[in-house]
């Protein structure tokens, strides 16, 4: 336990009345700041909801609503933070802004692809280069705008007409931002600790983004491709991709973006030998359950079949959670409390070999 930080709790994927408390205060002391002092910030993954403060006009509630359709809207992290910040009195660079005299340095863990520093926790000290009208496009975008409650409409309007301030557009004077972790790193690291364990690792990409079922669908292919051509004395190998796929919400299942990308896997996979799909949050959490993900290879469907539960509808409910967990197949860890991005990792051997 920390003697002299105090820690404050709060919701997370859905921002909750603690969140915005502690979101107050901490807006609260940066207005304190005064020439002189230093203040330090340390944001990751997770901030944009762990730092709720609706702007003027706009309830916590109105802003729950506003984050849970977003996330089932299949809207990538910077489309959604882009609407956030736009809500916000806090995100955006407001943060920055607030701080005032004082000289601020941020220590940043990335869970954005690309590492972009607006993004991340919805960039509460960096200057935004997104506005009111690219929030009101996103939500028409993805046909929220008519779903949105009529406090939202109202203040993303009035911002778009001039009649709110825009977030900081110019970074702020005196503040600092240094990059102490991202994907990139966790995918290279989990490439050596691989190589510890004889396997030939293979880095695709640390930038994966898109459909979580239609990612799997792509890389499995490729699995497959791999171990067509593989010779049997060959070391096993593994497929690698780091990044943040999205699922758009169709259904009323449970689940998480790695947990639809396993259970797409075990689609694609069905009958096949020599193939094992694991995917996973860095931060042990993949969407509101408590699994980090899942893992899946070619008899997971017939498994399943076994025990009456049905693969392809429970694909199209999003409903991997259950799946996987009547299986035993889930990827527990419990909170790593760092998010790094997720994981995504084939491993194709010969079918007399284990792949872990």
């Amino acid at each position: 336990p920390c003697r002299t930080i105090r820690i404050l709790e709060a919701g997370h994927p859905i921002p909750d009345a603690a969140g915005e408390a502690g979101a107050r205060e901490i807006l609260s002391l940066a207005h304190r700041a005064k020439r002189g002092d230093l203040v330090i910030g340390l944001w990751s993954g997770g901030g944009s909801a762990l730092l709720p403060l609706p702007i003027s006009g706009l309830s916590l509630r109105a802003k729950q609503e506003v984050t849970d359709l977003l996330l089932r809207s299949g809207a990538v992290i910077g489309e959604i933070n882009t609407v956030r910040k736009h809500l916000s009195r806090i995100k955006g660079g407001q943060l920055a802004r607030a701080v005032g005299p004082a000289r601020m340095v941020n220590f940043i863990l990335s869970d954005v692809v690309g590492d972009r520093l607006d993004v991340i926790a919805s960039g509460p000290t960096v200057s935004d280069p997104t506005t009111f009208a690219d929030a009101i496009e996103i939500l028409k975008r993805y046909s929220l705008w008519k779903k949105m409650d009529r406090s939202v409409r109202r203040v993303l309007e009035q911002g778009e007409r001039g009649a709110l301030p825009e977030t900081p557009k110019r970074p702020a004077r005196g503040v600092d931002h240094i990059l102490i972790g991202n994907g990139d790193g966790v995918v290279h690291e989990a490439a050596r600790l691989l190589r510890t364990m004889g396997f030939r690792p293979q880095i695709l990409t640390t930038v994966l983004e898109g459909e979580s079922r239609e990612a799997a669908k792509a890389l499995v292919a490729l699995a497959k491709e791999i171990r067509r051509r593989r010779r049997e004395k060959e070391k096993p190998v593994c497929l690698i991709a780091g990044g943040e796929t999205t699922v758009t919400v169709r259904g009323r299942g449970k689940g998480g973006r790695c947990q639809e990308f396993a259970l797409s896997a075990a689609v694609q996979l069905a009958g096949s030998e020599g193939i094992t799909a694991a995917a996973f949050s860095t931060d042990g959490t993949d969407g509101p359950t408590d699994a980090a993900g899942a893992i899946a290879d070619g008899k997971t469907a017939g498994r399943a079949a076994r025990k009456g539960i049905d693969i392809r509808k429970s694909l199209a409910e999003n409903d991997a959670y259950p799946f996987f967990d009547a299986l035993g197949d889930l990827i527990r860890t419990g909170p790593t409390r760092t998010h790094l991005n997720d994981l995504y990792l084939l491993f194709i051997t010969n079918p007399s070999e284990k792949s872990g």
